[in-house]
Protein backbone atom coordinates (compact mmCIF):
# COMPACT_ATOMS: atom_id res chain seq x y z
CA UNK A 1 0.00 0.00 0.00
CA UNK A 2 1.25 3.66 -1.14
CA UNK A 3 2.19 5.79 2.22
CA UNK A 4 -0.06 8.39 1.32
CA UNK A 5 -2.78 5.76 0.96
CA UNK A 6 -2.02 4.54 4.30
CA UNK A 7 -1.71 8.11 5.95
CA UNK A 8 -5.20 8.98 4.32
CA UNK A 9 -6.64 5.64 5.74
CA UNK A 10 -5.14 6.48 9.23
CA UNK A 11 -6.44 10.05 9.07
CA UNK A 12 -10.05 8.59 8.49
CA UNK A 13 -9.82 6.47 11.13
CA UNK A 14 -8.62 9.08 14.23
CA UNK A 15 -11.52 11.19 12.51
CA UNK A 16 -13.89 8.12 13.25
CA UNK A 17 -12.79 7.55 16.50
CA UNK A 18 -13.54 11.12 17.62
CA UNK A 19 -16.88 10.87 15.89
CA UNK A 20 -17.72 7.60 17.85
CA UNK A 21 -16.25 9.19 21.18
CA UNK A 22 -18.24 12.29 20.99
CA UNK A 23 -21.59 10.46 20.07
CA UNK A 24 -21.27 8.41 22.81
CA UNK A 25 -20.61 11.68 24.72
CA UNK A 26 -22.72 13.86 24.06
CA UNK A 27 -25.58 10.83 24.45
CA UNK A 28 -25.30 9.56 27.42
CA UNK A 29 -27.07 10.05 30.29
CA UNK A 30 -24.88 9.01 33.09
CA UNK A 31 -28.04 7.59 34.47
CA UNK A 32 -29.27 3.61 33.93
CA UNK A 33 -28.20 1.55 30.48
CA UNK A 34 -31.43 2.54 28.58
CA UNK A 35 -29.93 5.85 27.74
CA UNK A 36 -26.23 4.87 26.39
CA UNK A 37 -25.66 4.56 22.80
CA UNK A 38 -25.35 0.58 21.65
CA UNK A 39 -22.76 -0.45 18.94
CA UNK A 40 -25.90 -0.31 16.73
CA UNK A 41 -27.18 2.99 17.27
CA UNK A 42 -23.47 4.28 16.83
CA UNK A 43 -23.90 2.89 13.55
CA UNK A 44 -26.94 4.59 12.40
CA UNK A 45 -26.60 7.46 13.67
CA UNK A 46 -23.16 7.45 12.07
CA UNK A 47 -24.03 5.94 8.76
CA UNK A 48 -20.60 3.85 9.37
CA UNK A 49 -20.73 0.01 8.91
CA UNK A 50 -21.51 -2.00 11.86
CA UNK A 51 -18.42 -3.89 11.49
CA UNK A 52 -15.98 -0.66 10.96
CA UNK A 53 -18.34 0.98 14.41
CA UNK A 54 -17.57 -2.57 16.38
CA UNK A 55 -13.74 -2.51 15.25
CA UNK A 56 -13.62 1.74 16.82
CA UNK A 57 -15.61 0.83 19.77
CA UNK A 58 -13.23 -2.20 20.86
CA UNK A 59 -10.27 0.36 20.27
CA UNK A 60 -11.88 2.58 22.70
CA UNK A 61 -12.63 -0.03 25.23
CA UNK A 62 -9.28 -1.27 24.93
CA UNK A 63 -8.06 2.26 25.50
CA UNK A 64 -10.28 2.04 28.23
CA UNK A 65 -11.99 5.50 26.62
CA UNK A 66 -15.42 4.15 26.60
CA UNK A 67 -16.71 1.21 29.21
CA UNK A 68 -19.88 -0.99 28.53
CA UNK A 69 -23.22 -0.52 30.62
CA UNK A 70 -25.37 -3.60 31.10
CA UNK A 71 -28.28 -3.90 28.94
CA UNK A 72 -31.99 -2.81 30.67
CA UNK A 73 -34.20 -5.85 31.51
CA UNK A 74 -35.74 -7.45 28.44
CA UNK A 75 -38.84 -5.81 27.55
CA UNK A 76 -39.87 -7.40 24.37
CA UNK A 77 -37.85 -10.18 21.73
CA UNK A 78 -34.85 -10.28 20.84
CA UNK A 79 -31.70 -9.76 23.48
CA UNK A 80 -31.12 -6.30 24.26
CA UNK A 81 -27.53 -4.71 23.38
CA UNK A 82 -25.13 -3.35 25.83
CA UNK A 83 -24.81 0.43 26.26
CA UNK A 84 -21.32 2.42 26.04
CA UNK A 85 -20.66 5.40 28.17
CA UNK A 86 -17.75 7.09 28.91
CA UNK A 87 -14.87 5.67 30.93
CA UNK A 88 -13.15 7.13 33.81
CA UNK A 89 -11.21 5.03 35.12
CA UNK A 90 -7.72 5.62 32.83
CA UNK A 91 -7.76 9.66 31.65
CA UNK A 92 -7.97 12.60 33.78
CA UNK A 93 -6.44 16.03 33.17
CA UNK A 94 -5.35 18.83 35.20
CA UNK A 95 -6.65 22.17 36.05
CA UNK A 96 -4.95 25.12 37.32
CA UNK A 97 -6.64 28.45 38.68
CA UNK A 98 -4.25 30.78 39.48
CA UNK A 99 -5.97 33.58 40.92
CA UNK A 100 -4.76 37.21 42.01
CA UNK A 101 -5.23 35.81 46.07
CA UNK A 102 -5.39 32.03 45.54
CA UNK A 103 -4.49 29.03 43.71
CA UNK A 104 -6.65 25.76 43.23
CA UNK A 105 -5.78 22.52 41.86
CA UNK A 106 -7.95 19.47 40.28
CA UNK A 107 -8.09 16.55 38.27
CA UNK A 108 -10.95 15.27 36.50
CA UNK A 109 -11.79 12.13 34.68
CA UNK A 110 -13.17 11.63 31.33
CA UNK A 111 -16.55 11.61 32.71
CA UNK A 112 -15.98 15.41 33.94
CA UNK A 113 -15.87 14.14 37.93
CA UNK A 114 -13.54 15.14 39.95
CA UNK A 115 -10.96 12.54 41.57
CA UNK A 116 -8.67 14.96 43.67
CA UNK A 117 -8.59 18.82 44.63
CA UNK A 118 -6.44 21.12 47.22
CA UNK A 119 -6.68 24.82 47.14
CA UNK A 120 -4.12 27.29 48.75
CA UNK A 121 -6.90 30.00 49.86
CA UNK A 122 -3.80 32.62 49.93
CA UNK A 123 -1.09 33.53 47.70
CA UNK A 124 1.92 36.23 48.26
CA UNK A 125 0.90 37.62 44.54
CA UNK A 126 3.69 40.33 45.06
CA UNK A 127 6.51 37.72 44.69
CA UNK A 128 8.37 37.18 41.35
CA UNK A 129 6.36 35.07 38.78
CA UNK A 130 8.75 32.66 39.02
CA UNK A 131 8.06 31.95 42.54
CA UNK A 132 4.53 31.88 42.44
CA UNK A 133 4.32 30.08 39.31
CA UNK A 134 6.44 27.42 41.18
CA UNK A 135 4.26 27.44 44.05
CA UNK A 136 0.97 26.39 41.75
CA UNK A 137 3.20 23.62 40.19
CA UNK A 138 3.29 22.27 43.66
CA UNK A 139 0.55 22.53 44.73
CA UNK A 140 -0.48 20.70 40.97
CA UNK A 141 2.18 18.34 41.87
CA UNK A 142 0.69 17.11 45.00
CA UNK A 143 -2.99 16.95 43.01
CA UNK A 144 -1.30 14.58 40.56
CA UNK A 145 0.16 12.43 43.07
CA UNK A 146 -3.65 11.80 44.74
CA UNK A 147 -4.50 11.04 41.02
CA UNK A 148 -1.95 8.58 39.78
CA UNK A 149 -2.28 7.08 43.36
CA UNK A 150 -5.87 5.99 42.05
CA UNK A 151 -3.98 4.85 39.03
CA UNK A 152 -5.07 7.22 36.53
CA UNK A 153 -3.37 8.75 33.23
CA UNK A 154 -3.15 12.28 33.50
CA UNK A 155 -2.71 13.24 29.89
CA UNK A 156 -2.45 16.90 30.10
CA UNK A 157 -2.83 20.23 31.89
CA UNK A 158 -3.78 23.98 31.73
CA UNK A 159 -3.79 26.57 33.69
CA UNK A 160 -6.62 29.65 34.29
CA UNK A 161 -4.69 33.02 34.19
CA UNK A 162 -5.95 36.17 35.12
CA UNK A 163 -5.93 39.16 32.55
CA UNK A 164 -4.91 38.34 28.75
CA UNK A 165 -3.08 35.21 27.52
CA UNK A 166 -1.28 34.69 24.43
CA UNK A 167 -2.50 30.97 24.47
CA UNK A 168 -0.47 30.14 21.30
CA UNK A 169 2.85 31.27 22.99
CA UNK A 170 2.05 30.14 26.48
CA UNK A 171 2.19 33.89 27.52
CA UNK A 172 0.96 35.85 29.77
CA UNK A 173 0.79 39.41 28.20
CA UNK A 174 -0.21 41.35 30.90
CA UNK A 175 -2.14 41.05 34.19
CA UNK A 176 -2.55 44.37 36.14
CA UNK A 177 -3.85 42.75 39.29
CA UNK A 178 -0.82 40.42 39.42
CA UNK A 179 1.65 43.22 38.22
CA UNK A 180 2.79 40.72 35.49
CA UNK A 181 3.62 41.62 32.05
CA UNK A 182 5.04 39.64 29.15
CA UNK A 183 5.60 36.63 31.43
CA UNK A 184 6.81 32.93 29.74
CA UNK A 185 3.98 30.83 31.85
CA UNK A 186 4.53 27.81 29.94
CA UNK A 187 8.49 27.93 29.89
CA UNK A 188 8.46 28.26 34.08
CA UNK A 189 5.95 25.68 34.79
CA UNK A 190 7.73 23.34 32.44
CA UNK A 191 10.60 23.56 34.68
CA UNK A 192 8.98 22.68 37.40
CA UNK A 193 9.66 18.78 38.21
CA UNK A 194 6.27 17.82 39.15
CA UNK A 195 5.50 18.81 35.28
CA UNK A 196 7.82 16.92 34.02
CA UNK A 197 6.72 15.57 30.47
CA UNK A 198 3.39 16.82 30.89
CA UNK A 199 1.90 18.97 28.23
CA UNK A 200 0.41 21.81 29.49
CA UNK A 201 -1.93 25.24 28.24
CA UNK A 202 -2.60 28.26 29.45
CA UNK A 203 -5.71 30.27 28.84
CA UNK A 204 -7.82 33.04 30.52
CA UNK A 205 -9.55 31.73 33.85
CA UNK A 206 -13.29 33.82 32.49
CA UNK A 207 -12.75 32.26 28.93
CA UNK A 208 -12.28 28.79 31.11
CA UNK A 209 -15.13 28.96 33.34
CA UNK A 210 -17.66 30.00 30.35
CA UNK A 211 -16.11 26.87 28.59
CA UNK A 212 -16.98 24.76 32.57
CA UNK A 213 -20.26 25.92 31.78
CA UNK A 214 -20.38 24.50 28.21
CA UNK A 215 -18.85 21.00 29.34
CA UNK A 216 -20.99 18.61 30.80
CA UNK A 217 -20.27 15.16 29.83
CA UNK A 218 -22.54 12.50 30.62
CA UNK A 219 -25.84 15.00 30.63
CA UNK A 220 -28.07 14.72 27.97
CA UNK A 221 -27.98 18.41 26.03
CA UNK A 222 -31.92 18.98 27.05
CA UNK A 223 -31.22 18.30 30.19
CA UNK A 224 -27.89 20.26 30.94
CA UNK A 225 -28.64 24.37 30.50
CA UNK A 226 -25.19 25.34 29.80
CA UNK A 227 -24.56 22.29 27.56
CA UNK A 228 -27.33 23.51 25.21
CA UNK A 229 -25.59 23.55 21.67
CA UNK A 230 -27.69 26.79 20.90
CA UNK A 231 -26.68 28.46 24.38
CA UNK A 232 -25.51 31.88 24.79
CA UNK A 233 -24.87 33.64 27.97
CA UNK A 234 -21.88 35.88 29.67
CA UNK A 235 -20.26 34.65 32.24
CA UNK A 236 -18.88 36.75 34.72
CA UNK A 237 -16.49 35.53 37.17
CA UNK A 238 -14.31 37.44 39.65
CA UNK A 239 -11.94 37.55 42.23
CA UNK A 240 -9.70 40.91 42.67
CA UNK A 241 -10.29 41.54 39.19
CA UNK A 242 -13.93 41.35 36.98
CA UNK A 243 -14.11 38.90 33.67
CA UNK A 244 -16.31 37.37 31.71
CA UNK A 245 -16.59 34.93 29.46
CA UNK A 246 -19.38 34.93 26.35
CA UNK A 247 -20.96 32.31 24.99
CA UNK A 248 -22.98 32.48 21.57
CA UNK A 249 -24.78 29.67 19.80
CA UNK A 250 -23.29 27.20 22.19
CA UNK A 251 -19.38 28.65 21.16
CA UNK A 252 -17.28 30.76 23.07
CA UNK A 253 -16.80 34.24 21.60
CA UNK A 254 -13.24 35.14 21.38
CA UNK A 255 -12.18 37.79 20.22
CA UNK A 256 -9.45 38.59 17.51
CA UNK A 257 -6.35 37.63 19.54
CA UNK A 258 -8.40 35.84 22.32
CA UNK A 259 -8.89 38.52 24.56
CA UNK A 260 -12.46 39.10 24.56
CA UNK A 261 -14.25 39.40 28.21
CA UNK A 262 -12.43 41.70 30.16
CA UNK A 263 -15.83 43.00 31.61
CA UNK A 264 -13.89 44.59 35.10
CA UNK A 265 -12.60 47.03 32.41
CA UNK A 266 -16.34 48.67 31.24
CA UNK A 267 -16.53 51.80 32.35
CA UNK A 268 -19.43 52.21 35.07
CA UNK A 269 -18.58 55.91 35.62
CA UNK A 270 -16.54 58.26 34.35
CA UNK A 271 -16.28 60.17 37.05
CA UNK A 272 -15.44 57.12 39.56
CA UNK A 273 -12.26 55.93 41.19
CA UNK A 274 -9.11 55.26 40.07
CA UNK A 275 -8.66 51.63 38.59
CA UNK A 276 -5.57 49.48 38.87
CA UNK A 277 -5.89 49.53 35.37
CA UNK A 278 -5.35 53.04 35.64
CA UNK A 279 -8.52 54.54 34.18
CA UNK A 280 -11.11 55.89 36.26
CA UNK A 281 -14.74 54.06 36.75
CA UNK A 282 -14.11 50.84 35.91
CA UNK A 283 -16.32 47.92 36.68
CA UNK A 284 -13.70 46.15 39.25
CA UNK A 285 -13.58 49.62 40.93
CA UNK A 286 -17.21 48.92 42.57
CA UNK A 287 -17.33 44.89 42.21
CA UNK A 288 -13.62 43.80 42.33
CA UNK A 289 -12.99 41.91 45.54
CA UNK A 290 -10.61 44.32 47.32
CA UNK A 291 -13.17 47.16 46.48
CA UNK A 292 -16.10 45.11 47.75
CA UNK A 293 -14.10 44.32 51.16
CA UNK A 294 -13.24 47.84 51.42
CA UNK A 295 -16.63 49.18 50.99
CA UNK A 296 -17.27 46.74 53.61
CA UNK A 297 -14.94 47.03 56.11
CA UNK A 298 -13.69 44.20 55.57
CA UNK A 299 -10.26 45.41 54.15
CA UNK A 300 -7.49 42.64 54.33
CA UNK A 301 -10.33 40.51 54.72
CA UNK A 302 -11.56 37.51 52.05
CA UNK A 303 -14.58 36.51 50.44
CA UNK A 304 -15.88 34.20 52.66
CA UNK A 305 -15.69 36.93 55.25
CA UNK A 306 -17.41 38.91 52.88
CA UNK A 307 -20.32 35.96 52.78
CA UNK A 308 -20.32 35.91 56.41
CA UNK A 309 -20.72 39.70 57.24
CA UNK A 310 -24.23 39.22 54.82
CA UNK A 311 -25.10 36.10 56.09
CA UNK A 312 -25.24 37.95 59.59
CA UNK A 313 -27.10 40.93 57.66
CA UNK A 314 -24.42 43.44 58.65
CA UNK A 315 -25.14 46.76 56.84
CA UNK A 316 -21.87 47.39 55.57
CA UNK A 317 -21.84 44.35 53.87
CA UNK A 318 -24.85 44.08 52.70
CA UNK A 319 -24.25 48.34 51.20
CA UNK A 320 -21.44 47.17 49.35
CA UNK A 321 -23.03 44.29 47.73
CA UNK A 322 -26.34 46.23 46.47
CA UNK A 323 -23.74 48.52 45.05
CA UNK A 324 -21.77 45.94 43.11
CA UNK A 325 -24.61 44.20 42.11
CA UNK A 326 -25.88 47.40 40.51
CA UNK A 327 -22.68 47.95 38.86
CA UNK A 328 -22.37 44.65 37.37
CA UNK A 329 -25.71 45.11 36.36
CA UNK A 330 -24.89 48.60 34.33
CA UNK A 331 -21.91 46.85 32.13
CA UNK A 332 -23.70 43.76 31.86
CA UNK A 333 -26.76 45.40 30.52
CA UNK A 334 -24.28 46.99 27.85
CA UNK A 335 -23.36 43.68 27.12
CA UNK A 336 -27.08 42.19 26.49
CA UNK A 337 -27.92 44.64 24.36
CA UNK A 338 -24.75 44.26 22.48
CA UNK A 339 -24.67 40.65 21.97
CA UNK A 340 -28.22 39.27 22.79
CA UNK A 341 -27.38 36.53 24.92
CA UNK A 342 -30.10 34.44 26.90
CA UNK A 343 -28.71 34.64 30.50
CA UNK A 344 -25.80 36.16 32.26
CA UNK A 345 -24.24 33.91 34.85
CA UNK A 346 -22.58 34.38 38.06
CA UNK A 347 -19.33 32.18 38.47
CA UNK A 348 -15.82 32.23 40.58
CA UNK A 349 -16.20 34.01 43.67
CA UNK A 350 -19.54 35.78 42.46
CA UNK A 351 -21.16 32.07 42.84
CA UNK A 352 -21.33 32.08 46.84
CA UNK A 353 -22.24 36.04 46.69
CA UNK A 354 -25.07 35.74 44.52
CA UNK A 355 -27.52 35.61 46.77
CA UNK A 356 -27.04 39.37 47.60
CA UNK A 357 -25.69 40.24 43.76
CA UNK A 358 -28.22 38.69 41.53
CA UNK A 359 -30.82 40.92 43.31
CA UNK A 360 -29.73 44.63 42.47
CA UNK A 361 -27.77 43.08 39.22
CA UNK A 362 -31.11 41.78 37.48
CA UNK A 363 -33.16 45.09 38.63
CA UNK A 364 -30.56 46.98 36.33
CA UNK A 365 -30.99 44.57 33.39
CA UNK A 366 -34.72 45.18 33.34
CA UNK A 367 -33.90 48.92 33.53
CA UNK A 368 -31.48 49.02 31.03
CA UNK A 369 -31.84 46.20 28.31
CA UNK A 370 -34.10 46.93 25.91
CA UNK A 371 -35.15 43.46 25.13
CA UNK A 372 -35.87 43.25 28.60
CA UNK A 373 -39.65 44.77 27.84
CA UNK A 374 -40.43 41.75 26.02
CA UNK A 375 -38.04 39.08 27.21
CA UNK A 376 -36.68 38.62 30.81
CA UNK A 377 -32.72 38.17 31.03
CA UNK A 378 -32.36 35.48 33.57
CA UNK A 379 -29.43 35.73 36.05
CA UNK A 380 -28.56 32.39 37.05
CA UNK A 381 -25.60 30.69 39.00
CA UNK A 382 -22.62 28.55 37.41
CA UNK A 383 -23.12 25.04 37.68
CA UNK A 384 -19.75 24.72 38.89
CA UNK A 385 -20.01 27.52 41.14
CA UNK A 386 -16.40 29.03 42.55
CA UNK A 387 -14.55 26.55 40.96
CA UNK A 388 -15.36 27.70 37.31
CA UNK A 389 -12.39 28.32 35.78
CA UNK A 390 -10.21 25.36 37.45
CA UNK A 391 -13.17 23.28 36.10
CA UNK A 392 -12.83 24.70 32.56
CA UNK A 393 -9.12 24.71 32.68
CA UNK A 394 -9.41 20.40 33.03
CA UNK A 395 -12.03 20.59 30.59
CA UNK A 396 -9.88 22.18 28.49
CA UNK A 397 -7.74 19.10 28.16
CA UNK A 398 -10.17 16.30 28.42
CA UNK A 399 -12.43 18.12 25.37
CA UNK A 400 -8.83 18.06 23.38
CA UNK A 401 -9.02 14.17 24.22
CA UNK A 402 -12.46 13.89 22.66
CA UNK A 403 -11.65 15.60 19.69
CA UNK A 404 -8.94 13.13 18.77
CA UNK A 405 -8.31 10.30 20.58
CA UNK A 406 -5.75 8.30 18.75
CA UNK A 407 -2.97 9.51 20.11
CA UNK A 408 -3.97 7.58 23.09
CA UNK A 409 -4.91 4.46 21.80
CA UNK A 410 -1.49 3.83 20.46
CA UNK A 411 0.26 4.47 23.43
Amino acid sequence: MAPVERARQSDLRERNLAAVLALVADRTAGAGAASAPSRAGLAAATGMARGTVSALVDALLVGGLLEEVPPPPRTGAGRPAHGLRLSGRRVAALGVELGASHAVACVRDLTGAVRAREAVPSIDRTGPPAQVLAASAELAGRVLADARAQGLDVVGGAWALPGLVDTGAGTLRLAPNLGWRDVDVLTLLGEHPALHGLPLAVDNEAALAALAELWHPGEPADEAPGSRRGASFVLVTGEVGIGSGVVLGGRPLRGERGWSGELGHVTVDPAGPRCGCGASGCLEAYAGQEALLARAGLAGGGADDLRRAAEREDPAALAALDDAGAALGTALAAAVNLLDVDAVVLGGSCAPLAPWLAPPLQRELERRVLRARLLEVPVRVSATGADAAVMGAAALVLQGVLDAPAPLLSA
